[in-house]
């Protein structure tokens, strides 16, 4: 090429001309843009060789003043038609000669400037361009549509984006919902750095992000990691800073499909007739409901009376749900897909829909409900002397906290000489328990509850009222599987192996108290479920089986379904094998609310802890977790956590010291504690 010639090469993508100036080496030549910017370029840099005239640098911008009007993409169109019969190449000269009658170096420049620009019409074949056939034009239209359409798609989106960054209310479409969701699947991963124990800062390397993700991520300038995804929807106002990632790494479903909601509705406003024609009577008991306060699903009531033979009778009540459904239909399989009602510091997730569970099935104050209810004798040692069981009315009388039966207790309140005897059964009963074999082991529970930004810790009081209840749920548990042990009834026995405790001369080397209760849980194995009858060691019964929360738990249900259908003397709708079956399900099912139960805890106890970096807490080493480095689980007695301590001092198991929360990331599940020694501690 001589001096000056007018060359088109690109930068970083962008055309741009040049003049040839001299050669640079044997193959490479240098030229000066319109800037005067020098450029070494390789002959295959060269997109376009303008001939027939010689350029100065600063002619440049002229010729491009030249070219600038015949840029007109719709030309090539006309073009094209008149090509695409024979299916010739063309040259860039040639086009020029086709489109403008002419050939001047700016007219063929331009020529060029369309044909290589063109994505519809031709495609380059070697130093000239082919015309598409008709098909292949159509095919791109459509696909040049569809790519428009997502390009405007996307710039709406990130419109959506910009407002709802601001804090503007935001009416998202259903591509966008698409597009939040699968970055809502991507940042649930966060789950696995608790649930599976993935390193947080090699989740992403772990995990890569789908397509989908990486393209949004991208667009919007965000990290496309698990991370930056659960930024982008806190920072949108899609999720909360606290969103609940194990339920939705979870199978648990949150909401119930419209089809079982229809289901219930029926089932108020047109309840089946009911299967149990001889319930029995019991409307002139005294019932009384005992729960916590924000207690919904009321699934149990307790009663008592003299006979005249001069023995007392127990009665414990407990709700009929399956008066409203069969098993196999839409809301009995609703139900065993849940497993159970999920509890969460957030709220509930009920097993039945709310409206069926805190309504018609749950026992209510004042109104006449359907029971299940187990008529107990106890002996003066509180074993079990008589039973009956029956589907019956009852009319709850009282519907009580634990504080008011406490109350009760405490003040000896002649009205209701029934708290008072039901409480003394209670006490007969866990000294025969105890006497059986039973086993205590009493360790402060915390009771977690979230309400908008407020986060609450309290201790679970092993008071009076609640040890009452719980017996009296034992004894319906003990009752119903005695029935099924004598009638040989296939039901969801539930046991646990004798453990294997330490010596006592071991134990009472420990500290008396939480360390001695800690070492002695270590020991207990867990509990097992069983179609058939097998011993509970843990709670000194020979047979047991889970009766009284068949709202709430799957596993009563499955007890009431078959309980009831003996009582009516029908074949009982589960077979050993079928129970077995579903038992096997629901058990995989009910693993997996208790894991997310746990770990939600966990979450916002050490979130609680989080917003208290200054607090000073009283803790009490429970147990080493690895004594070679110093690893402990500590009790922070106030609150009731148990959680992770590394010392970097000897200390001794029970020993009681000051510390604070020096990092807690609930997000990465991380608690670090530091020592707080007591003068410092008074400052």
């Amino acid at each position: 090429m001589e001096k000056g010639t007018l060359v088109e090469f690109r930068v970083q993508g962008d055309r741009r001309l040049g003049v040839v100036d001299r050669p640079d080496g044997k193959t490479r030549w240098f030229v000066v843009d319109e800037r005067s910017q020098s450029h070494s370029l390789a002959p295959r840099q060269i997109t376009y060789i303008v001939t027939g005239q010689t350029f100065k640098p600063s002619e440049i911008n002229s010729f491009l003043e030249q070219v600038k009007p015949y840029l007109d993409p719709s030309s090539l169109e006309v073009a094209w038609e008149l090509l695409v019969e024979d299916g010739e190449t063309v040259t860039p000269v040639e086009m020029a000669n086709l489109l403008f009658s002419q050939t001047d170096p700016p007219l063929c420049y331009a020529a060029h400037c369309l044909l290589s620009d063109d994505k519809l019409y031709f495609k380059q074949k070697g130093e000239a361009y082919e015309p598409r056939t008709t098909t292949q034009v159509a095919e791109r239209k459509h696909q040049l549509e569809v790519e428009a359409l997502k390009a405007r798609g996307q710039q709406e989106f990130l419109a959506r984006v910009e407002q709802a960054l601001t804090g503007e209310t935001v009416e998202w479409q259903r591509h966008d919902r698409q597009r939040l969701e699968a970055i809502e699947k991507y940042a649930a991963l966060l789950a696995d750095v608790v649930r599976m124990g993935v390193n947080y800062d090699s989740l992403s390397r772990a995990y890569p992000p789908p397509a989908p993700v990486l393209e949004t991520m991208t667009m919007l300038g965000r990290a496309a990691t698990p991370q930056g995804a659960l930024q982008l929807l806190v920072d949108l106002g899609w999720w909360s800073p606290n969103e609940n990632l194990f339920l939705r790494r979870s199978s648990i479903p949150v909401q119930f499909p419209s089809k079982v909601l229809e289901v219930a509705q029926q089932r108020m406003d047109s309840p089946p007739s009911d299967l149990d024609t001889n319930r029995l009577d019991l409307t002139h008991l005294k019932v009384y409901t005992i729960d916590d306060e924000s207690t919904t699903e009321i699934d149990d009531g307790l009663s008592w009376e003299s006979l005249a033979d001069g023995r007392e009778r127990l009665w414990v009540h407990i709700a009929d749900p399956t008066r409203l459904l069969m098993p196999e239909d839409e809301l009995d399989l609703e139900a065993r897909k849940r497993g159970s009602t999920v509890y969460l510091p957030t709220g509930m997730i009920p097993m039945f829909p709310e409206v069926l569970a805190t309504g018609p099935m749950s026992l209510v104050q004042g109104r006449v409900c359907c029971a299940l209810s187990f008529g107990i004798i106890l002996d003066e040692t509180g074993q079990v002397e008589d039973f009956s069981i029956h589907p019956s009315l009852i009319k709850p009388t009282y519907r009580l906290t634990y504080e008011d039966v406490d109350e009760m207790l405490e003040l000896g309140v002649q009205a209701e000489p029934e708290i008072a005897a039901i409480a003394m059964w209670a006490q007969r009963r866990k000294n025969w328990r105890y006497a059986q074999g039973a086993i205590s082991i009493n360790m402060p529970e915390a009771m977690i509850k979230v309400k908008g930004d407020e986060i609450s810790i309290d201790i679970l009081d092993d008071s009076s009222s609640r040890q009452l209840v719980a017996e009296m749920m034992i004894l319906a548990g003990e009752v119903a599987a005695r029935y099924g042990k004598v009638h040989q009834i296939p039901l969801p026995f539930r046991g646990q192996p004798q453990p294997e405790l330490p010596p006592e001369q071991e134990l009472l080397q420990l500290p008396a108290g939480f360390v001695r209760a800690c070492a002695m849980r270590r020991c207990m194995p867990k509990s097992e479920m069983s179609i058939t009858p097998v011993r509970h060691a843990g709670l000194g019964l020979d047979t047991y089986t889970q009766a009284t929360s068949p709202i709430r738990r799957y596993s009563d249900l499955l007890t009431h379904f078959q309980l009831k259908a003996h009582l009516r003397g029908e074949v009982l709708p589960f077979s050993a094998e079928q129970l077995k079956e579903v038992m096997m399900t629901v058990t995989s099912i009910t693993q997996e609310v208790t894991m997310v139960e746990r770990q939600t805890n966990r979450y916002y106890a050490l979130e609680y802890l989080r917003r208290y970096p200054d607090q000073v807490w009283q803790v009490t080493v429970l147990m080493w977790l690895r004594e070679d480095s110093n690893l402990a689980l500590i009790l922070l007695e106030d609150l009731g956590l148990q959680l992770p301590m590394s010392f970097r001092r000897s200390v001794n198991l029970g020993e009681q010291l000051l510390v604070k929360v020096s990092l807690a990331d609930p997000q990465k599940d991380m608690i670090h504690f530091q020592e707080i020694i007591y003068q410092e501690a008074l400052n």
